[in-house]
C-alpha cells in the first residue's frame, strides 16, 4: 500500500479505469458473440457500435477495430445478410457571429508649432 498521497490517488484512479475498461471489453465481446450466434443486420449494427465505443474509450486500437469490423462485414456477406450502412451524422449549421465592419481610423491631427 502506498504511503504518499498522490500514489494513493493513482491507485484509486487506476482501479476505476480498470473497472470501466473491463465493462467496455465485456460489452464488446458479448456483442460480437451475439452477432456470430445469429448473423443479422441488427446484431451487426450493435457489434459495430460496441467496437466504436471501445475505440473511443481507448480500450482497443483503431486498427484492431477496423480489422474486427471488416471480419464482421465478411461474415455477414457469407451469411447473405447486408450490414445496413450507418446514417451519416450531419451537423446543424450554426449561426456565424456577425462580422463587424472595420472602421477606418482617422489620422491624428498634426500639431502646429507656435512661433515665439
Amino acid at each position: 500500500m502506498p504511503i504518499i498521497k498522490s500514489a494513493k490517488k493513482r491507485v484509486r484512479v487506476a482501479s476505476k479505469a480498470a473497472t470501466r475498461n473491463s465493462k467496455t471489453k465485456r460489452t464488446l465481446r458479448s456483442a460480437i458473440k451475439s452477432f456470430h450466434a445469429a448473423i443479422t443486420g441488427d446484431n451487426a449494427n450493435s457489434a459495430q457500435s460496441a467496437i466504436d465505443i471501445a475505440v473511443k474509450k481507448g480500450v482497443i486500437h483503431k486498427n484492431k477495430a477496423a480489422r474486427k469490423k471488416r471480419q464482421l462485414a465478411a461474415a455477414s456477406k457469407v451469411a447473405g445478410t447486408k450490414v445496413p450502412a450507418k446514417k451519416a451524422v450531419t451537423k446543424k449549421p450554426t449561426a456565424k457571429p456577425a462580422v463587424k465592419k472595420a472602421v477606418a481610423k482617422k489620422a491624428p491631427a498634426k500639431k502646429t508649432a507656435t512661433k515665439k
